[in-house]
């Protein structure tokens, strides 16, 4: 567990794994706004085939963040490994670098998956409650509101981490997710 806890302690690994869980996240968060919008634009009549279709969505962009950051970061970290071994002039396989490298990969990856599964499956809750408490119009509605804040959470994180205003760093992120409804409200399909 100490392990774990300096791998996370390390700004590298943070900082990578903060690039893949946003920029996943705001993916996620964004494909969701015009999975609903879309949907009901498209005449879906009922709230489970929207957060079903979502569900598949999620299984995507969720795969997608964690194979391609496995194969990306293990590149990259065997490239690393392979520039201090020729400065070196030794061999670190199987040292506590090469481990640190593959454990951090780990996280990486993780969160690369996890950023894109909360940025699509948070907007969708809504339309579990269709029939109950939302009619699906309304559940639109609140469905691209919760993406608004999610990605006006992640903008203002990333403008706290950055020493930025966070309510513009908020803004300017969730801005996104009102551009991308109003797309799919105006572009045919």
């Amino acid at each position: 567990m100490s392990a774990l806890r300096a791998l996370t302690d390390d700004e590298d690994v943070r900082s990578i794994s903060r690039r893949y869980f946003i920029s996943n996240g705001f993916d996620g968060t964004l494909t969701s706004i015009g999975v609903v919008v879309g949907a009901y634009m498209s005449g879906v009549t009922d709230g489970i085939t929207v957060f079903t279709i979502g569900i598949g969505a999620a299984v995507g962009l969720g795969t997608s963040g964690v194979w391609s950051v496995w194969e990306i970061e293990r590149a990259e970290k065997r490239a690393e490994l392979h520039r201090i071994e020729r400065a070196m002039l030794t061999d670190l396989g199987d040292t506590r670098a090469q481990e640190r490298r593959t454990s951090a990969r780990k996280i990486n990856a993780i969160a690369s998956g996890v950023g894109p599964i909360i940025g699509i499956v948070l907007p969708l809750l809504p339309f579990l409650l269709h029939g109950v408490v939302f009619s699906l119009l309304e559940a639109v509605f609140v469905a691209v509101g919760i993406g608004v804040a999610v990605l006006f959470l992640f903008g203002a994180y990333l403008g706290s981490v950055s020493k930025q205003n966070v309510i513009v760093a908020g803004v300017r992120m969730g801005l996104a997710g009102i551009v991308v409804a109003i797309l799919n409200l105006l572009l045919p399909g």
